[in-house]
C-alpha cells in the first residue's frame, strides 16, 4: 500500500486490493470542513487518478470519528469578499462535478456528521455507507442560502422527493438509519467497523472488469437524465464496447477454466 500526505487530504493506494483507492478529507480539528485548499487538493487528486490505470474503485471518507464533512469552512468564509467567495464556490462546484464525472465508481463512507456542502459530496457519489452515529443534512435555508454543489438536485433524485424537499425546505437533520430507510445510504456500519465494512464491498466490485465498471457507470448516470429510448441506445453503446474488448475474451477464457481472471483494461 502506498501512502500520499497532503495538506489537506490523505491518498491511500492498493488497500487490500491492488484496485482500492481511499481518500481521506483530512482536517479532524475542524470536523473535516471544507476549505479552498482541500478543494484545490481533491480537484487535482481526482484529475490525477482518472489516468492511474490501477483504479478500479475509489472509497472516499473523513478522518476522525466525529464527522465526514460539516460542510463549507466558514470561519475562512469570514470577511471574505464577494469575488473571493465566487472563485472558492466554482473550486467547490468543481469538485463535486469531478466525483460525479469519476470514470470508475465512488464510495462514500460516511463516518459522522454529512452537512451541507458535506452531504453534497456524499450525494456526489455512486454509493454511500454509514456509521451508525452518522448524520446528515441540508441546513442552508436557515442561513439564508439554498445548496449550492448539487444538493438540491441530487437529493430530489435519490431520495422520495416529498422527503427531500421537507429535509431541504426546513433543513432538519436525519439519522444513519433514517438514510438507510429512505435509500439515501445502501448499508449501516458500526462506527468501529465502517472502513472496513466498506473496503470489504469495495473489493466485491473491484474484482470485476475494469471496462465494464467505467461503461456501467457512464450508462447509469447518463441513462438515468433522459428518456428510456435514449437511455436503451447509451446501454447498447458501452455494451459493444464491452463486447469488441480483450477483456471480454478473458472473462469468457477465464469462465470456462475455472479460474480468476487477469483483467487489462483493454
Amino acid at each position: 500500500m502506498i501512502v500520499k500526505t497532503f495538506e489537506t487530504i490523505k491518498l491511500e493506494k492498493g488497500v487490500q486490493h491492488e484496485g482500492i483507492f481511499i481518500l481521506t478529507l483530512n482536517r479532524p480539528d475542524s470536523m473535516n470542513a471544507m476549505n479552498t485548499r482541500m478543494a484545490i487538493e481533491l480537484i487535482d487528486v481526482l484529475e490525477e487518478l482518472k489516468y492511474d490505470e490501477q483504479v478500479r474503485i475509489l472509497i472516499l471518507t473523513g478522518s476522525g470519528t466525529k464527522s465526514f464533512c460539516v460542510g463549507a469552512d466558514l470561519k475562512e468564509r469570514n470577511g471574505m469578499s464577494q469575488k473571493d467567495w465566487k472563485k472558492q464556490h466554482d473550486a467547490f462546484e468543481k469538485v463535486t462535478e469531478s466525483l460525479r464525472e469519476f470514470p470508475y465508481p465512488v464510495i462514500c463512507a460516511l463516518n459522522g456528521y454529512a452537512l451541507g456542502g458535506g452531504l453534497e459530496i456524499a450525494l456526489s457519489c455512486d454509493i454511500r455507507t454509514a456509521s451508525e452515529s452518522a448524520t446528515f443534512g441540508l441546513p442552508e435555508a436557515k442561513l439564508g442560502i439554498i445548496p449550492g454543489i448539487g444538493g438540491t438536485q441530487l437529493l430530489s433524485r435519490i431520495l422520495p422527493i416529498g422527503i427531500a424537499k421537507e429535509m431541504l425546505y426546513s433543513g432538519k437533520r436525519i439519522t444513519s438509519n433514517e438514510g438507510l430507510q429512505w435509500g439515501l445510504v445502501n448499508h449501516v456500519y458500526s462506527n468501529e467497523s465502517i472502513l472496513d465494512e466498506t473496503i470489504k464491498l469495495a473489493e466485491t466490485i473491484a474484482k470485476n472488469a475494469p471496462l465494464s465498471l467505467i461503461a456501467l457507470k457512464k450508462a447509469i448516470n447518463k441513462g438515468t437524465e433522459t428518456d428510456l429510448t435514449t437511455g436503451l441506445i447509451l446501454e447498447l453503446e458501452a455494451y459493444y464496447k464491452c463486447v469488441n474488448s480483450e477483456d471480454r475474451l478473458e472473462g469468457i477464457y477465464a469462465f470456462n477454466e475455472k479460474r480468476n481472471p487477469q483483467w487489462k483494461g483493454k
